[in-house]
């Protein structure tokens, strides 16, 4: 099978990445990395890092979630050859994370080229805001492979793709564990260290940092420290007796150091001290970055000066579409580019149908439109001077009959767009490959997808082109 071509569409954004003295990873730290070549290179001595992240999902969840590690580890390569000095590529899995619907699903393309999602199960609206490290994969994963085998096509990949898988998602794993072992066995050969953040000896290492998280003072009033109390992880006020934002348990400070001490898991940062936490525990000159981060980043400036960490410099990560031969075939049949599709579900196909409209048709409703503007303007203004209060039925009764016009031509356009059933199948599979569920392939698509289809050298040539891409100045 062709592999698909890999187009790079950049996000705004440069750094230039900043000056750190090499440093070794501290013992803890080392002990939350995920065996494999980046794990070992981390523990031979001084390095320095590149990092970037992600909370996990279903299956490794959307494809930019490989796009993110793939970007840290061809930019580790162009620092280390550039500083001199070990660079190791991180990627820091956000396992205390509690967003259940975003880590609860997966979707990949079926044998026709249709988008299917698998979820594994939803969380009740009364339940527990778990980190994801809580949330065990259960007997429901079983049934979620089964919908993935059914769904991905047969070729000499799928047997493959879906052992990769089944050995990380498994009933007794939680998916933070499942998500990080994933992309592990996936990406750990390729010198990439996968940092369990919500591993107790990563806790351990992260809870003096938290405890003086207390101290800040967000803008919403709140710190940037979570806790795990009688509702879930929970936001806390600042100040020394803090108050947990959703079900107002009070914790002092001695009981907050004792959580720290003996269960450091319930502790966690937000979305903003998560960066800062990661500078402090990692020797990170640069962090890859998507463009909602980019701007976070930014906001948590602050934050590093205050707990006296050095900032990492914020850099884009690569973002791409895998565009393969079948919709390429379908773009340059029609003229088309990938961002025609990313309108909603039909437009495209009704534009295509509306062209197709017979010029006398096309004309004929263009006049009947300018001869009722005209007529009813002309209706206005006279009965206007017999009886003002008449004007407004007359124009409800110009918009009924535009309408009644408008109506037709939907018609027609309908009509067209069910004559020529091939077109509309084309059009749909290619949105389905390109937009999925109306978000860019990257975002909604999971790697699985591609991996049955085309095989471990998709991956390869993924990482080829974000090297490319890296090196440029």
């Amino acid at each position: 099978m062709t592999m698909p071509r890999i187009v790079s569409t950049p996000i705004a954004g440069a750094g230039v990445p900043a000056k750190l003295p090499p440093r070794r990873v501290s013992a803890d730290v080392l002990a939350a990395v995920m065996p494999g070549p980046g794990r070992d290179r981390l523990a031979a001595g001084e390095v320095l890092t590149v990092t970037t992240g992600q909370q996990p999902g279903l299956f490794t969840g959307p494809l930019y979630t490989i796009y993110k590690a793939l970007s840290v580890a061809a930019l580790a390569r162009c620092l280390e050859r550039d500083l001199k000095v070990p660079v190791v590529p991180v990627f820091w899995v956000a396992g205390d994370d509690h967003d259940f619907a975003e880590a609860n699903h997966a979707s990949v393309l079926n044998a026709a080229g249709d988008v299917t999602r698998i979820v594994l199960r939803e969380r009740p609206a009364d339940a527990l805001l778990l980190p994801l490290f809580r949330e065990p994969c259960g007997p429901e994963i079983g049934k979620a492979l089964e919908q993935l085998r059914a769904a991905l096509p047969e070729s000499e990949f799928t047997a493959q793709t879906l052992a990769w898988l089944e050995a990380s998602y498994r009933p007794e794993t939680n998916l933070a564990d499942a998500g990080a072992d994933a992309l592990n066995r996936l990406l750990g050969p390729r010198g990439i260290a996968v940092f369990r953040a919500h591993d107790p000896a990563a806790k351990r290492a992260a809870a003096p940092w938290l405890l003086r998280g207390l101290e800040l003072v967000l803008p919403d009033g709140l710190s940037p420290v979570l806790v795990e109390g009688s509702a879930g992880r929970d936001r806390l006020s600042s100040g020394g007796s803090p108050v947990t934002r959703r079900s107002g348990e009070r914790f002092t400070r001695a009981a907050l150091e004792r959580i720290a001490a003996e269960s450091p898991e319930r502790l966690s940062p937000n979305v903003l001290l998560r960066p800062v936490i990661e500078g402090a525990l990692f020797p990170t000159v640069a962090y890859a970055a998507g463009p909602a981060e980019l701007e976070y980043l930014e906001t948590a400036a602050p934050l590093y000066a205050l707990l006296g960490v050095t900032r990492q410099t914020p850099v884009p990560r690569w973002s791409g579409m895998l565009l393969e031969a079948r919709v390429a075939k379908v773009l340059e049949r029609y003229n088309l580019t990938p961002e025609d599709f990313a309108g909603p579900p039909g437009a495209l196909e009704a534009r295509f149908a509306r062209d197709a409209v017979p010029a006398e048709i096309a004309d004929s409703i263009a006049r009947l439109r300018a001869e009722l503007e005209q007529q009813y303007g002309h209706l206005a203004t006279e009965i206007a001077r017999i009886d003002p209060t008449l004007e407004r039925n007359v124009q409800s009764t110009r918009n009924a009959a535009l309408a009644g016009t408008n109506e037709v031509e939907k018609k027609v356009v309908a009509t067209l767009k069910r004559a020529n059933e091939t077109l509309t199948g084309q059009l749909a599979r290619a949105r389905a490959a390109l937009f999925p569920e109306g978000k860019p392939q990257e975002r909604a698509l999971t790697a699985a997808s591609f991996v049955a289809r085309y095989g471990p050298e998709l991956v390869d040539a993924i990482e080829a082109e974000v090297a490319r891409w890296a090196s440029l100045p």
